[in-house]
């Protein structure tokens, strides 16, 4: 896959009120814990498991010498839930009642899948729960102090794909290492995506941060945002024509699967269009925010 200035080509938480009630106070002040700290696990209401992912802050990007659009910069972000795995086929047809999928498996992720397609999910899984939706569908604005789920913000996700780190993957430097973690290029098989969960989790618990497919964001994509930015909780700009995709896929090479690279597309795209053996490069998961 390609980025930046080229077009991509190929009822509520079931003890979520517990264990917020838990959560320490985090302030602006606050760093997030260690790499190697546990972070509590829930189980919705509908059946999803969700990781905590502790607020505080960290460093968000790349050191110098890194992609243009991936400056070092501080950022805070507030406590929040992720969905441990890529939403899977099975989960998002009990959902909607549909799968857009090419390459179908009820526990592969869902893919070929356009970003008003995952915000919709959302909303749907939102009300099924019995929450407030996060998304207005006719100007897809995001209520971000909705009690109902979300796409993660650029900032949120790589914070969780961090996992507490400064380095390039969770796990350190080594690109070698990442065949642990993630299905990418170099072995994912028959050229497709993979049942989730199957590697590696980060330190917190979450799987398939790296690989399998691409995760749509809350954010527009602008190439210079880190640079003027808020440093807390970030909401990504007010407008823009591409939406931020992270994690690199199944397609992807290794440096594309970095925690601070960053990808793009425009939210209608349809991957259907493409050549056969690439479909299925895009899908999402989760988010919500923790009680406080």
């Amino acid at each position: 896959m390609s980025r930046r200035r080229t077009k991509v080509t190929p009822a509520g938480l079931l003890v979520a009120a517990v264990l917020a009630a838990a959560i320490p106070a985090c302030g602006p002040g606050d760093r997030l814990p260690s790499e190697n700290s546990p972070s509590a696990a829930v189980t919705t209401a509908g059946g999803v498991e969700m990781v905590l992912v502790p607020g505080g802050w960290f460093e968000m990007g790349s050191p110098p010498g890194g992609e243009a659009d991936e400056g070092l910069h501080r950022v805070y972000v507030s406590p929040f839930y992720m969905d441990r795995c890529e939403v899977t086929q099975e989960e998002y047809q009990r959902v909607t009642g549909e799968n857009p999928s090419r390459w179908k498996a009820p526990t592969n992720p869902v893919e070929q899948i356009r970003w008003p397609q995952a915000a919709a999910y959302c909303n749907a899984r939102s009300r099924r729960e019995g929450l407030q939706p996060a998304y207005d569908l006719k100007t897809w604005q995001c209520d971000f102090q909705a009690s109902g789920y979300r796409l993660p913000t650029e900032a949120e996700w790589e914070c969780a794909a961090r996992a507490g780190s400064s380095t390039s993957y969770s796990f350190g430097n080594n690109p070698a290492d990442l065949k642990s973690h993630a299905w990418f290029k170099e072995n994912s098989p028959r050229r497709r995506p993979s049942p989730v969960g199957q590697k590696e989790p980060n330190r917190w618990g979450l799987c398939d941060l790296y690989g399998n497919v691409c995760e749509w964001c809350n954010d527009w994509y602008q190439e210079d945002y880190y640079q003027h930015s808020p440093p807390q909780d970030p909401p990504g700009p007010t407008s823009g024509e591409n939406k931020v995709l992270r994690g690199g896929s199944w397609y992807s090479s290794a440096d594309e699967c970095r925690s601070a690279y960053r990808l793009y597309e425009d939210p209608s795209y349809r991957d259907v269009c493409f050549a056969r053996d690439v479909h299925g490069l895009i899908g999402f998961r989760c988010v919500r925010t923790a009680a406080k």
